[in-house]
């Protein structure tokens, strides 16, 4: 962990040089008022913990000094006052250990607090972006055409039961509220939207990749994920079995983590793609989801879902090549979205969006009819050197010297975002839903149609025939209905 800390000290220590962060800064929108209008504890803790370190050194060096003039007085003893020196060099000695283990310990206590406070350091934004919250979130672009229909559309999870490819009912006893199944089409759905996304991808020079789901606190950390906050939105596994570990809400974090400690071999990338290295993988995304009170049904916030993400890793021998990457990556977001055939709008986003790490983030809303507004799909974010100091990502200029890289990452399919926006945007008026031409090669139909019959009937407690009585009865009728 010492190597970011370092990281993290060279990023602080720029802070105590400029005295400000510009302002509508990414540590402006965070942390308030500007560094200038009063003093900050980060800036407070690292200006003391100078000051103590700098007496270390000198009482080290005191130490010496008096370490030496025994030794020298011992080999060559004087004629006179020999007894009185060596005593007072003695005193000297325990005196200056004394003040050097009291400092020791302060120093590691600042240094604990200043590594705490240097967490919560956002990036700097870009100077393009909107200044504010949420609503100050500029419109870039609108893209398709807002599907009409002469029926009352319905909501994705209407849709979903009465075609019987999601469930969501009767789960808490199974696996908790925000879980979900995906069954027949509906698992098929998600299957074909991942390759898809991927068959499109790695022709273009993406490496595939797979991540493990769980992950050390650091690597959280070094993403600029906060572990610490109450509610956590990270779920961590018990410290008392398993020491340190917790479930990725993202690839992005597992993928930063392939990354960490190593440097990056940029020059055999594709010219299209010089200077860079794309990582593309499909993993599974657990998020706490702690707003419980938003959207409790459907399948807009879960706790478990499949994403595809774009993950890139720049030079930053001009500063301009994680921009380009960012275009780069919100080009092939459009391009996914238009052949999926969805009406989108692209928003460049404020300050106060962007979260620690991000220098500048672009969104992707998807119109939802059965919600009766857009929903954010996707985002891409330009994280500059934000994380690679952090976890120590470098590479090596032509001269072979290490420099830090920057990292831009991106969403290429959030799967439950991507269906609600499909299955609402193109259900008909029979309930049907309509396959875009994109996936049905991966899906085998065109249309996805109301079976016959239900797979499963409840039989469970508070039900007409179901309970301790008409268990028997029931689960026969169904073993019948599963025939």
């Amino acid at each position: 962990m010492a190597h970011w800390r370092r990281g993290l000290r060279m990023w602080v220590g720029l802070c105590r040089h400029l005295g400000a962060w510009p302002e509508g800064g990414g540590a402006y929108s965070v942390l308030g008022a500007g560094l200038c209008d009063r003093p900050r504890p980060q800036l407070q803790t690292w200006a003391r913990l100078e000051e103590v370190r700098a007496a270390i050194a000198r009482l080290e060096a005191e130490k010496e000094e008096v370490a030496l003039a025994v030794h020298a007085l011992v080999v060559s003893p004087p004629l006179s006052l020999w007894h009185y020196i060596t005593l007072s060099l003695r005193e000297r000695g325990r005196a200056v250990r004394l003040q050097l283990r009291e400092l020791l310990v302060e120093e590691a206590a600042l240094d604990e607090r200043f590594y705490l406070h240097a967490l919560q350091l956002p990036n700097s934004t870009h100077p393009a972006a909107p200044v504010g919250d949420e609503s100050q979130a500029r419109v870039l672009e609108v893209v398709g055409e807002k599907p009409a229909f002469d029926f009352q559309p319905k909501g994705h999870l209407e849709l979903g039961e009465e075609l019987d490819i999601i469930r969501q009912r009767r789960l808490s006893h199974i696996s908790g509220h925000r879980s979900y199944y995906l069954c027949g089409a509906g698992a098929l759905l998600q299957h074909a939207l991942v390759h898809f996304v991927l068959a499109k991808l790695v022709p273009k020079g993406f490496l595939p990749l797979t991540v493990p789901d769980l992950l050390r606190g650091a690597v959280f950390e070094g993403c600029g994920m906060q572990l610490n906050t109450t509610p956590s939105p990270v779920y961590c596994i018990d410290p008392a079995r398993f020491e340190d570990l917790c479930l990725a809400g993202t690839s992005e974090v597992g993928i930063a983590g392939y990354f960490m400690d190593h440097a990056v071999r940029l020059q055999d990338m594709p010219i299209r793609y010089s200077n860079s290295r794309l990582i593309v993988c499909s993993s599974t995304c657990y998020r706490a989801e702690t707003d419980t009170g938003r959207e409790p049904w459907g399948l807009y916030r879960v706790h478990q879902f499949t994403k595809v993400e774009m993950f890139g890793v720049t030079a930053a021998e001009s500063g301009a090549e994680s921009e380009m990457m960012l275009d780069e990556f919100l080009m092939l977001q459009k391009e996914i979205f238009s052949e999926l055939g969805l009406h989108y709008r692209v928003l460049d986003m404020p300050t106060q969006e962007l979260g620690l790490p991000a220098y500048r983030k672009f969104d992707i809303e998807a119109w939802m009819p059965g919600r009766g507004k857009y929903g954010e799909i996707s985002s891409t974010s330009n994280c500059t050197d934000y994380q690679s100091r952090r976890l120590n990502i470098m590479y090596s200029d032509g001269a072979g010297k290490l420099h830090h890289t920057h990292t831009v990452n991106g969403t290429a399919c959030a799967v439950p975002r991507l269906l609600i926006a499909l299955l609402e945007c193109n259900q008909q008026a029979d309930g049907s839903v309509r396959v875009p031409p994109a996936l049905q090669p991966f899906v085998g139909q065109d249309v996805i149609k109301r079976p016959p019959a239900p797979l499963l009937r409840y039989i469970g407690p508070n039900q007409p025939g179901g309970g301790p009585k008409g268990v028997t009865c029931s689960l026969l009728n169904s073993r019948e209905t599963l025939k």
